[in-house]
């Protein structure tokens, strides 16, 4: 039986390439259409009721926008251990309700983070009012939904 795994898309949409994870959302629901192993969430700027939505999951992806310090439309892959690292050290881009590291904390809190988790970003190329991502970033988010796909069929291949 697959994994339970939910993917955010954390980003405001109206600020260009910040947005980029709402866009990804969109994409992969286009995608993946509707999966009982799945639940796509377009988290916005974040939010405390997030926490819940994480119980009864065995996998999270967050996809957002992050500083790589890369080319524009650059993805970054960071799993388990390595997405706590990366977030701890790293600030935001965008100024959004609540961090990431803070929902995550307030998950490991009630004992509904899940095993399985990684961060998805996306190296912006330019945040600004815009409703659109730039055409770097666009070019990038169906890469971004293969990445977020092919994890969860590697975390479902090992449950099995």
């Amino acid at each position: 039986m697959p994994q339970r795994t939910i993917v955010l898309g954390v980003g405001n949409t109206l600020l260009t390439d910040d947005g980029v994870g709402v866009h990804a959302i969109r994409d992969l629901q286009t995608r993946c259409g509707e999966r009982s192993d799945l639940d796509l969430v377009d988290a916005g700027t974040l939010s405390f009721t997030l926490a819940a939505s994480l119980e009864g999951h065995d996998g999270l992806i967050v996809i957002d926008a992050a500083e790589l310090e890369a080319s524009p439309g650059t993805i970054g892959e960071f799993e388990g251990i390595a997405m706590d690292r990366f977030l701890a050290g790293n600030r935001k881009l965008s100024v959004h309700e609540v961090s990431l590291l803070d929902l995550l904390a307030m998950a490991r809190l009630a004992d509904e983070l899940p095993a399985n988790r990684a961060l998805i970003g996306v190296q912006p190329e330019r945040i600004g009012w815009g409703e659109v991502p730039t055409a770097t970033v666009a070019a990038a988010i169906p890469d971004v939904s293969r990445v977020a796909l092919s994890l969860i069929e590697r975390w479902n291949a090992h449950a099995a």
